[in-house]
């Protein structure tokens, strides 16, 4: 069995695409995956499967859009990935709250090397962010409420993603361990 964090886009928030957390963890479950637990309202998901990352992120997206309604894009990580996005944080600032002032973008697909290329860290400056494999790190000194750094990002990588809060990070980091 692999460990797995599932990340749903732009559920629960501002009260638009209205998802139960109950209810997505009894779905989930009765599709099949074990351990099934969520973190907090947004659409954090860590659960166990003997099926691929690829298999999972089908599976969860076809029962929230089948039980639900919602066609909601799902990222999937495994707890070792999770780990090592962890691990890799290349914004250490001495004094910050990276609570509040890191994010962690999560793309549904690795962009190309070229995309990463074109995009400048520096765009939306005092805000900076770092592209590393799948992961898009932020840095919002002001925090992300009004933040600019991703404005464009998913356009200029060709993927979709899905933004957590440092802190969230590491707690289903602690979650899928």
């Amino acid at each position: 069995m692999t460990t797995y964090v599932v990340l749903l886009r732009g559920v629960n928030v501002g009260g638009a695409r209205p998802l139960a957390m109950a209810g997505l963890r009894e779905a989930l479950t009765a599709a099949g995956h074990r351990d099934v637990r969520t973190y907090v309202q947004s659409g954090n998901v860590v659960l166990s499967s003997r099926a691929s990352a690829a298999s999972v992120a089908s599976s969860v997206h076809r029962e929230i859009a089948d039980g639900f309604g919602l066609d909601v894009p799902v990222v999937v990580r495994t707890a070792a990935q999770i780990a090592d996005i962890a691990a890799h944080n290349p914004f250490d600032r001495v004094g910050a709250d990276p609570g509040r002032q890191l994010h962690v973008a999560f793309l549904e697909r690795r962009p190309s090397p070229a995309a990463v290329a074109g995009l400048d860290p520096h765009r939306a400056a005092p805000e900076e962010l770092r592209v590393r494999g799948r992961e898009v790190y932020l840095w919002c000194p002001d925090g992300m409420g009004r933040s600019r750094v991703m404005v464009g990002v998913e356009r200029a990588l060709g993927t979709a993603a899905t933004v957590r809060n440092w802190r969230t990070v590491l707690e289903l980091g602690r979650m899928a361990a």
